[in-house]
């Protein structure tokens, strides 16, 4: 399995001068057609309160931002209920067009949440979301990540968030990408082993091993921090 690193759970302290705590309407994300009952559903459901809460820009916290990362929002959804799903969240990022970190806060405890967000195009591409641990509501903040501009502090943010170790040059595109191969061909191993538990034929179970070697090796090389460079 795609092992998590050993890291503690972040929660960053947000530059007062980039506060903005203005309410957004709930209405606002779900009162398209387009919008399914269902999702509909979930933010009323599942949501109290959503605040956009702080503002990263040239102008609140002096990095300069570029057509790709023109501003970094912070997002606090409030919780009616235990917690909101990636599809809540993933439809607050397609009406924003700008990239956002989450902060889903559920009665004493929050977690911070985000995926990469590529503004090439009309509707943003949004990419695997990944999340911290929940934690005290009140437990210690640290820093933001040293920065030269918004991208770089994006992409800091971002990595931060990643159940694995970026390799040494890697980005974080690259290294979801690595891990959403990682998990498709956890995926198939699981899938193999099952087809394995019940083949009866000698030669198809031998095949079967075959590919399931296969798979293993490939899995381990995705997971090593250090990839290998035989060629």
């Amino acid at each position: 399995m795609v092992e998590p690193v050993e890291t503690t759970p972040v929660l960053y302290r947000w530059p007062a001068n980039a506060a903005f705590g203005r309410a957004v309407p709930k209405t606002k994300f779900y009162e398209h057609g387009n919008v399914r009952t269902a999702l509909r559903e979930k933010f009323i459901d599942d949501i109290q309160r959503i605040t956009w809460a702080y503002k990263l820009a040239d102008d609140t916290i002096r990095l300069r931002g570029t057509t790709t990362v023109p501003e970094i929002q912070v997002f606090t959804i409030e919780t009616k209920g235990a917690d909101v799903s990636d599809e809540v969240l993933a439809a607050i990022d397609k009406t924003v067009h700008f990239p956002i970190i989450f902060e889903v806060a559920s009665t004493e405890r929050v977690r911070m949440a985000a995926a990469q967000k590529s503004l090439d195009g009309k509707t943003p591409r949004i990419a695997t979301y990944f999340t911290t641990d929940w934690q005290s509501a009140d437990a210690p903040r640290r820093p933001l990540p040293t920065a030269l501009d918004l991208p770089s502090l994006y992409e800091a943010l971002l990595a931060s968030l990643l159940p694995v170790a970026t390799r040494v040059g890697e980005t974080v595109s690259e290294a979801t990408d690595r891990l959403d191969h990682a998990r498709k061909l956890q995926r198939e191993i699981a899938a193999l082993e099952k087809k394995l538990r019940t083949e009866p034929q000698l030669n198809r179970k031998i095949e079967l091993r075959r590919q399931l070697k296969e798979r293993e090796t490939a899995l381990a090389e995705l997971t090593d921090p250090a990839p290998s460079t035989r060629g």
